[in-house]
């Protein structure tokens, strides 16, 4: 009896201790959501990067820091020599209205990462048509690293329903730069 209960405190512990870790997936996702939500609010706000270098160093994975950093050595605007995009990676495009019904939901881990997908509508100010009351979702994928949930790649879905990977994006501007 003993040892059964010492089992199932030891279960217990490991569903807890997960589900804490779990529920740390979305604190690293909040905040690029926040930052993108306030880029596309409007007024005389300063753009927020997602990837300025406090907030790679905070947000994101080691794997992904390298790729973005690599692919940052070929800018996609000669006048801002930053960024290897020249959209918002999260919105998937240069224009936007301000994001609204934004929701951020948890996914179950799996294979060592844990899904975080956050859903929102990017286009009503453009219209009524369905098309502008869309839904855009982009999932997140999240790690531990250094004892941290942290972001290690961003997917987007066209309007074709391909899936892109932005890690995938970034070795492609390398690759491409590299020719």
């Amino acid at each position: 009896m003993r040892k059964l209960l010492s089992a199932a405190a030891l279960g217990l512990f490991v569903s807890l201790a997960s589900g804490a870790i779990a529920a740390d997936a979305v604190a690293p996702v909040k905040a690029v959501m926040d930052a993108t939500v306030a880029n596309w609010a409007g007024g005389d706000s300063d753009w927020q990067d997602i990837f300025e270098e406090s907030k790679l160093n905070q947000l994101y994975s080691k794997d992904f820091i390298e790729k973005y950093k690599a692919a940052a050595q070929f800018p996609a605007v000669d006048e801002d020599g930053i960024s290897p995009f020249d959209y918002d990676v999260i919105v998937g495009g240069e224009d936007a209205c301000p994001l609204e019904d934004l929701t951020i939901s948890l996914q179950a881990p799996s294979n060592g990462k844990t899904e975080v997908v956050a859903q929102f509508k990017k286009s009503t100010c453009m219209g009524t048509d369905p098309q502008y009351q869309a839904y855009t979702s982009v999932r997140f994928e999240v790690l531990e690293e250094s004892g941290k949930a942290v972001i290690d790649d961003i997917m987007t879905t066209d309007d074709s329903g391909n899936v892109s990977s932005l890690k995938d994006a970034m070795q492609a501007i390398v690759k491409q730069q590299q020719q």
